[in-house]
């Protein structure tokens, strides 16, 4: 009530009761009908997609981000504003619209914005009133790929890829429904390498990717916390699947079996049962984790899918992180100092249990060794790669589509 008002509560009860009174597997589809009748003309006309608009080489861009409302301290969010902001850097003019099923006002959202992102200069508007022609028009999310196809601005399409989406759900509407988005014609641009490979191997889908960055003005190593680097600490996020955090407190379960001395520390969310000692720090700053990570000799940090921010995080602070041996976490991690393990309790556990049990001067050269592996990653070597990616696409684009009053000839 507080956040979203008496609208957002009204709003929210009208999709919880709809989908409630509905015959089982006929919930609500979550894109609009209007959407989808564009959609339709646009794939009986062969998908062709609103030309690009006129653009001269080194010329500054306008592009437009289309995405969900910011969520405080939300991954996802942090790594797309961290990128809007260096493009803002770069001299580009950005404009985030947003796609609020809640009714909240956008002076709301303007205020977390600047609450958590004071750095951002993007105008925020509602995207229900319209995109405007744009040089780079970007859906930042599969639900929001459906309105992006379906405005008639002109602009290069781009699809911001943070995660493999279609994972999120059981088999079913909203599983295909994501699916189908990467095959809308889009360009995209995603985190890391394993998304990349994936949307042009099984979708045809052109890509590019940048690298994870690292917020080393937060994360850093204090080498005066070195003999205090004794504890465990677990990225947990219940609501969220793809983190696996049940199988993460079955390992830390039996490491506190075998290490009862060894502190324990969840973060992340709230976890409302724990079978074993442990302190509970919930949603917390960056300036607590990079506390909490130089108190630490081990991370545990699960990734069903694409990895999350934490890994390097945690090794830019000398905590060494276990992660779920993967492929799609080993490619896009891409660190020697990172330990992996197959994800079952008892092996997660033992990769702990190693670590803890160095000796000092051991855990105190990992801790250097890791700090040292990420100090070259920086968001703004990300924001410079994202920007080279969309110049070249749109300058492309636009070789291709002749001015207005002019001809091709």
């Amino acid at each position: 009530m507080r956040s979203e008002g008496a609208a957002g509560i009204v709003a929210r009860l009208r999709v919880r009761a709809s989908n409630r009174i509905a015959p089982p597997g006929q919930e609500r589809v979550p894109v609009s009908h209007d959407d989808l009748r564009r959609a339709a003309e646009i794939a009986a006309a062969g998908w062709t997609l609103p030309p690009p608009l006129v653009h001269r080489r080194g010329e500054s861009l306008r592009i437009a981000w289309v995405c969900v409302p910011p969520v405080e301290g939300a991954g996802g969010h942090t790594t797309m504003l961290r990128i809007v902001a260096e493009l803002e850097r770069a001299g580009h003019e950005c404009t985030l619209y947003l796609q609020d099923r809640h009714g909240w006002s956008l002076d709301q959202h303007r205020a977390t914005l600047s609450r958590w992102w004071p750095s951002l200069r993007a105008s925020v508007r509602d995207v229900t009133q319209g995109i405007d022609d744009s040089h780079a028009i970007f859906a930042t999310s599969w639900q929001t790929a459906y309105p992006v196809l379906a405005s008639r601005a002109r602009g290069v399409r781009f699809y911001f890829v943070q995660d493999f989406e279609p994972a999120f759900y059981p088999a079913g509407t909203e599983a295909l429904l994501a699916e189908a988005t990467f095959r809308f014609g889009f360009h995209g641009v995603t985190a890391g390498r394993w998304l990349s490979d994936v949307l042009r191997r099984d979708y045809g889908m052109p890509a590019d990717h940048f690298d994870f960055g690292c917020d080393l003005d937060r994360y850093g190593l204090d080498r005066g916390a070195a003999s205090s680097r004794k504890g465990v600490c677990f990225y947990a996020r219940p609501s969220t699947a793809r983190r696996a955090c049940s199988l993460g407190l079955a390992a830390l379960e039996l490491l506190a079996s075998r290490h009862p001395e060894v502190d324990i520390h969840l973060f992340g969310e709230p976890v409302k049962r724990v079978g074993f000692p442990a302190t509970l720090h919930g949603k917390t700053s960056p300036d607590q984790l990079n506390r909490l990570y130089n108190r630490c000799a081990a991370g545990l940090v699960l990734s069903a899918t694409n990895v999350s921010l934490v890994p390097n995080e945690m090794l830019a602070a000398g905590c060494i992180p276990v992660v779920n041996e993967a492929d799609h976490n080993r490619i896009v991690l891409d660190n020697d100092e990172v330990v992996y393990a197959p994800a079952t309790p008892f092996e997660l556990e033992s990769a702990l249990s190693r670590l803890v049990e160095r000796s000092l001067p051991a855990r105190e050269a990992a801790a250097e060794a890791a700090a040292a592996s990420v100090r070259a990653r920086s968001w703004r070597d990300a924001g410079a790669a994202v920007e080279r990616i969309v110049r070249c696409v749109v300058e492309a684009g636009a070789r291709s589509t002749p001015e207005p009053g002019r001809s091709v000839a």
